[in-house]
């Protein structure tokens, strides 16, 4: 029994996800509802930041799968990739534990029968998911986060200029093996014709999160020579290096991690190409069972 409760762990988190999203005001990027989550449970930093064999965080990927399992249902919607929303249904949803375990198993069922019945359109991983199994959309992302892993160090940081310039900086230098106090590159983020931020860049290819100090060095080494500091990632950044970056008095720095890494590659289409997938719309059949 112990191992069932286990493999279903993320069951406790569909009432929350729905909750977060009525908090923010009905849609938001993924990381802002497993934050909300954890902030309001009050996680601890070992719980949040656990990974998965992946390099995963464990605590995002369970949010992922409850998120999976409310899109189901029809009180999420997926539509629009890399921002979760709630439906009108979800939003007059109020799910207890048991509300959404009975969710969790009226899935399994209905994905046990399309298995027996060989529908090849349904996935048989997606009825139980274990801690270590990545939800869909994580999967997809992780695939891009393994091609930048993929890089050598300055065929990242060349790659890190492409999608800063696409997303308007000039003048981008990438400083070679220079590597001055941290800093991989500079360049000019144009506000208007007559006013320009000067931005220094560091990036950092890695499974795992990146520190406080880390992101403290590299402000540190961007003082009094830059407006604003850019620190993208692969990986992850660990609470107190948001809260370092976030620190106020100091020259601010913009954390890009990993998932919001791939959705700027996505936004430009940039190194991936867009194809139409038809998902099936389990809430819509469901009226007719």
């Amino acid at each position: 029994m112990a191992k069932k409760a286990k493999r279903a762990e993320f069951i406790r988190w569909m009432g929350p996800l729905l909750d977060a999203l009525r908090s923010i005001g009905g849609k938001a990027s993924p990381h802002e509802c497993s934050d909300w989550i954890a902030e309001k449970f009050k996680l601890p930093s070992e719980v949040v930041e656990a990974k998965m064999k992946s390099g995963n965080e464990r605590f995002h990927n369970q949010v992922q799968w409850a998120r999976q399992y409310l899109i189901w249902e029809g009180l999420l919607d997926s539509t629009k990739r890399g921002i979760w929303t709630i439906t009108a249904k979800g939003a007059k949803t109020h799910l207890d534990e048991e509300a959404s375990r009975a969710i969790f198993l009226k899935w399994v069922a209905i994905f046990a029968e399309a298995r027996q019945k060989k529908a090849a359109a349904i996935s048989p991983k997606a009825a139980e998911p274990t801690d270590d199994t990545e939800a869909p959309e994580e999967a997809e992302e992780q695939e891009l986060i393994d091609v930048l892993l993929s890089l050598p160090p300055d065929g990242f940081e060349r790659l890190c200029k492409r999608l800063l310039h696409e997303y308007g900086l000039e003048r981008l230098v990438v400083l070679g093996q220079s590597h001055d106090g941290g800093i991989d590159g500079r360049g000019v983020l144009r506000l208007n014709p007559f006013v320009g931020l000067k931005v220094m860049f560091q990036c950092k290819r890695i499974r795992g999160s990146v520190s406080r100090a880390q992101v403290g060095d590299f402000r540190n080494a961007t003082m009094g020579r830059a407006d604003k500091g850019i620190f993208l990632t692969t990986g992850t950044f660990s609470s107190d290096a948001q809260k370092e970056a976030d620190r106020e008095g100091v020259l601010p720095i913009e954390l890009v991690d990993g998932e919001r890494l791939v959705e700027l590659f996505q936004g430009k289409e940039l190194g991936v190409r867009q194809k139409q997938v038809f998902e099936i719309d389990h809430a819509f059949f469901d009226q007719f069972r």
